[in-house]
């Protein structure tokens, strides 16, 4: 098993094998998971100043903040998987 990387906008990539949860950044809870990797200097921002639609949860308890939709990067994991398969 490779490295697999996959882009959440503006050339940022994370690790695929690292994700646990793509979410929405709606709900209070996803809110506080925000708040505290922030206080705890575990927040990526890769937003660039956009506005912040998917929320990426790591094993490391790394939180990555995307502009791209939490369905488009979900795509882009599930692509990089068959084109590993291949």
């Amino acid at each position: 098993m490779g490295l697999k990387l996959i882009n959440i906008g503006f050339g940022n990539v994370v690790s695929a094998n690292r994700v646990i949860s793509i979410v929405s950044p709606e709900s209070a809870p996803i809110k506080r998971i925000i708040t505290i990797a922030r206080d705890n200097n575990k927040l990526v921002d890769a937003t660039y100043g956009r506005r912040t639609r998917a929320v990426i949860v790591t094993d490391s308890d790394h939180v990555v903040l995307s502009a791209v939709q939490p369905e488009t990067v979900g795509q882009r994991v599930i692509s990089s998987e068959e084109e590993a398969d291949e």
